[in-house]
């Protein structure tokens, strides 16, 4: 089989182009767009589902649905809460579309349940360190995204600091390859992303940005996500995440142009037609 392809679980993932993963945050209080699916403080599943909908008439490739939020300063959720938010919302979409789904979470009931419920792919921003989600995604057996970052979301923004970023993050990420191989995860499944924005600066951010080549030579796919980050806000001057369009979609097509595999973004339709766009100034 190529190797553009992963395989999670019964569904296949071409990656021979950049594949496009909408986000889908179940939760109140994510940075971006935090309660935009809830109603009176609930989940509204109608909307979610919408929302859903929408991604992948668009062109979306994976759903990545989460339950916590990992915004600068967040706090975490119990483990109850993330079950309630999560696990319904992917028994419904997975009932009602032929997606292929990757849950957002660190959390091992939460690997072990969504697999269960037919999850293709697990996004770990703590690459499998919370305790329980190394054994849970082994025994799960479909593909892990290994994220790094400094500290916790709750404190990662405060003073981050590295001696050569670019290496510090390349050590972790192999690190934690690693300890997946030795566990048991094959190395066809493992995904990495550096993490843009997760206790990082400005510099920090662009230095890796500029070394997306550097993780995709480890042939490991890597996954960028940036969509509507305050290191885009810095850049253009701009405050509100939602006037980070622009930016975002241009850092998503320079990304790709790099090597990404995977690019997690909040706005679908935008960026899959700058890819389309650059992919067809490109032939010939």
């Amino acid at each position: 089989m190529s190797s553009n392809l992963l395989l999670c679980g019964n569904k296949t993932l071409d990656l021979s182009q950049p594949a496009i993963m909408g986000i889908v945050n179940v939760t109140p209080d994510s940075f971006s767009d935090g309660g935009e699916l809830f109603s009176n403080s609930n989940l509204n599943l109608d909307k979610t589902l919408v929302l859903v909908e929408r991604m992948l008439s668009d062109g979306a490739d994976i759903i990545d649905i989460g339950g916590e939020s990992t915004r600068p300063g967040a706090d975490e959720v119990t483990i109850q809460q993330e079950l309630d938010r999560v696990i319904p919302v992917l028994e419904a979409v997975m009932s009602r579309f032929d997606a292929l789904v990757s849950v957002d979470t660190s959390t091992g009931q939460v690997i072990t349940e969504a697999a269960a419920k037919g999850a293709s792919l697990i996004n770990d921003v703590r690459a499998l360190r919370r305790e329980g989600a190394l054994e849970a995604a082994a025994k799960a057996q479909v593909p892990v995204c290994l994220m790094h970052m400094q500290n916790q979301p709750k404190t990662m923004q405060e003073q981050p600091a590295y001696n050569d970023v670019v290496s510090e993050v390349m050590e972790f990420l192999q690190d934690r390859q690693q300890v997946c191989l030795d566990a048991g995860i094959g190395n066809e499944k493992i995904i990495i992303d550096p993490g843009f924005g997760f206790g990082k600066s400005l510099a920090h951010n662009m230095a890796l940005f500029h070394a997306i080549d550097v993780f995709a030579a480890t042939g490991c796919p890597v996954l960028v996500g940036v969509s509507r980050k305050t290191m885009i806000g810095q850049m253009l001057g701009v405050a509100q995440p939602d006037q980070r369009l622009i930016g975002s979609v241009a850092m998503a097509m320079l990304a790709a142009q790099k090597g990404a595999a995977i690019l997690r973004v909040h706005d679908v339709l935008e960026t899959k037609q700058a890819i389309t766009t650059w992919q067809h100034t490109t032939q010939g």
